[in-house]
């Protein structure tokens, strides 16, 4: 059988890239040094986002709507930064986020078989769970204290292999600058996942160590020119997660359960937002980047249902599942991999009679607030500690901690009324979803409205008072069953029902590991090894050529430019959301009009990879990804470079704004190291 990989397709491992492809068809061969430069020019953004070394002093640039977390967490009544931007002149005035913490992957270990044979023959799947949890504990704890760096064992192929990541840290990160929302996010909802496009979607930070800017021996040379037509560039970032190598029972899964439940949240989710939102520009400011991330994930799972509804991809991904069985039938020596399949089919039955009760009580669907989420983690770290490292749950292990302390004691601030509102609104959807005579319910409820017990909740818990959350950290378990605070009572209500839950979907998550790494064992053995594992929010390398496509009998070209912005506004009537920021207005005749703005590419990405840069064969920036286009929602599914597009701001449009809109010539000079 031959490896159905296709022209651009692939989100590729910087330890196993495709050399071939390339060569063959880009007569391009990236040396090892090339892609360790790629690699430690690369930044995770925690928060959920990529980014990338742009100066030798610790600048980082992202997205406009990656930083926009920040923006909104350092704003206040007086201050809106995601509104009107944000520019520091000088490193004193460059301001330090609270809780945002950057990774830069060091090194990759492939630690397959050490994981693998903690698994032995005869165990139930609690017992191999529980065995695999350990391992992995053991390999990050093991990592950590021998290089301090934070170490993650990342599963590829769905449990076919285990790579170790090792991640060098920044949490003193600090914003440096950015545009006015309306000029980042131009075209608001409506030109969302669309194209062309006229986006400056960009938030620069300041990575520090000690006090000072770190200094950085490995970031992106800065290239003006952007890319030409049909030149072949690359995107290096984190795809958050995508589901090709799924079997036909998990995707029509998703297709009958996960999505429509999770489109159904969201949409009872931005109608809670936008009539909180209308009430004030306070309300507003404080649910902006919460209603933009619900719309935009309203937006992307609404293309990603679609591509599950449509007969055609769903065709083509039942005849590639019955080669693939073919394939191992033929061969006479896979009939593990051939059960495997069925294996897949029964766990995901019992996932399926779970998932709303995982859903509402540990995945917290039912108690919206992160007051909920900060009292959880203090109960469950007081009860978790006294255990051995590797029996914990996953996210008190010890290689975890110092992120998870980071978070937990961040000075983000948390508002009352905003909280209540989530609240409210998630306990009474819980209700409509379990049902009031659940007897559960009854228990959460404790006699009140959703809407009295979410005040009582949110009004009567310490757990917003950092202080507190310190305190609170050191206690034991008996302290927090003593406890009278009312949001920790409703956490150990529900913890024991919680757990079980968990319990079963991870035994659950168990088995399809174990059939999955069958499955790609022999199709290793069958296809060959050149291939690359579904997106796990981890440093993947994709490429492609800058290049348009046709859309209902029209070319749309690859690029647009600072005139189309101007020629939007005004078929608008500079009408909201596609009005011109002030300054864009008033600086209109300083501009070069004709500098080329936002781009496409055939590249394959995905959610997680907004920031990525995107960079040329010799490995300069020449443009930041910030969204996909409307055909590339299927992209989670299946590669298709028809029409599926990856969108770029152009280099050359960040330095003619920062020129000439923001005053920014020290930015500018730093980005082209004039410095």
């Amino acid at each position: 059988a031959t490896n159905q990989i296709y022209s651009d397709e692939g989100m590729w491992l910087f330890n196993a890239p495709p050399r071939k492809l390339l060569k063959e068809k880009y007569d391009f061969d990236p040396s090892p040094q090339w892609l360790e430069h790629i690699q430690k020019s690369s930044v995770r953004f925690n928060s959920g986002g990529s980014g990338s070394f742009v100066s030798p002093d610790g600048l980082v640039l992202s997205n406009h709507h990656v930083g926009a977390d920040c923006l909104e967490k350092l704003g206040s009544a007086e201050k809106n930064y995601l509104r009107d931007g944000f520019h520091a002149r000088t490193r004193e005035e460059e301001l330090r986020c609270h809780d945002l913490e950057l990774n830069v992957l060091m090194s990759i270990e492939d630690v397959t078989d050490r994981v693998k044979g903690a698994i032995k023959p005869g165990m139930s799947a609690d017992q191999a769970f529980a065995a695999r949890r350990a391992i992995m504990a053991e390999i990050e704890k093991e990592s950590m204290d021998k290089t301090s760096l934070r170490s993650d064992v990342v599963t590829l192929f769905e449990g076919g292999k285990y790579h170790l990541y090792r991640y060098k840290k920044y949490t003193d990160v600090r914003l440096v600058f950015a545009p006015e929302q309306q000029i980042a996010f131009y075209g608001g909802d409506p030109d969302n996942f669309e194209y062309p496009r006229f986006d400056l979607d960009i938030c620069f930070f300041r990575a520090y160590e000690n006090g000072q800017p770190a200094k950085i021996e490995h970031y992106l040379k800065w290239n003006e020119q952007g890319p030409s037509e049909n030149e072949l560039v690359f995107v290096s970032g984190h795809p958050g997660g995508t589901s090709r190598s799924l079997t036909m029972d998990e995707l029509e899964y998703k297709r009958d359960v996960q999505f429509p439940f999770t489109l159904e949240r969201l949409h009872r989710m931005e109608v809670l937002l936008t009539v909180f939102s209308a009430r004030s520009e306070e309300n507003a400011r404080r649910a902006k980047d919460t209603l933009f991330g619900v719309q935009n994930s309203r937006k992307a799972r609404e293309g990603g249902l679609a591509g599950l509804l449509d007969p055609e991809l769903m065709n083509k991904k039942r005849s590639e599942e019955q080669r693939l069985k073919s394939a191992f039938k033929d061969s006479g020596q896979y009939d593990n991999a051939l059960a495997a399949f069925a294996k897949i089919a029964s766990a995901q039955k019992i996932i399926r009679q779970n998932a709303l009760q995982y859903n509402m009580l540990e995945g917290a669907a039912g108690f919206n607030t992160h007051f909920f989420g900060i009292a959880r983690t203090l109960v469950r770290a007081a009860e978790e500690r006294g255990k051995p490292n590797g029996e914990r749950l996953r996210e008190f292990r010890e290689s975890a901690r110092e992120s998870l302390e980071f978070q937990l004691f961040s000075e983000e601030p948390l508002y009352g009324d905003f909280e209540q509102v989530k609240l409210a609104d998630s306990l009474t959807y819980m209700t409509e979803k379990l049902g009031f005579e659940n007897p559960l319910m009854q228990k959460i409820l404790a006699g009140k409205s959703p809407r009295d017990r979410a005040a009582e909740l949110v009004f009567g818990t310490k757990v917003k008072d950092v202080a507190e959350r310190k305190r609170l950290y050191k206690e034991d378990k008996a302290a927090f069953e003593s406890s009278s605070d009312p949001m920790i009572q409703l956490v150990l209500l529900i913890d024991a029902p919680a757990r079980a839950v968990r319990k079963i979907l991870e035994a659950q998550d168990e088995l399809k590991r174990q059939a999955y790494g069958e499955i790609a064992a022999a199709k290793f053995a069958v296809q060959g090894a050149s291939t690359y594992p579904d997106a796990t929010f981890t440093l993947r390398l994709a490429f492609g050529q800058a290049k348009g496509y046709e859309e209902d009998g029209k070319q749309i070209p690859y690029e647009t430019t600072i005139a189309g912005l101007y020629e939007r506004s005004a078929q608008h009537k500079n009408q909201p959301p596609f009005d011109l920021p002030p300054r864009w207005q008033e600086r209109k005749e300083r501009i070069d009009l004709g500098t080329p703005f936002n781009f496409v590419t055939t590249a394959d990405i995905i959610g997680g990879n907004s920031g990525s840069p995107t960079i040329n064969r010799n490995g300069e920036f020449v443009g930041i990804i910030f969204d996909g286009n409307i055909y590339s929602l299927v992209l989670d599914f299946v590669y298709t470079d028809a029409k599926a597009r990856a969108l770029s701001v152009h280099s050359h449009s960040i330095t003619e704004a920062l020129r000439k809109v923001y005053d920014a010539p020290d930015l500018v000079n730093e980005l082209l190291g004039k410095n």
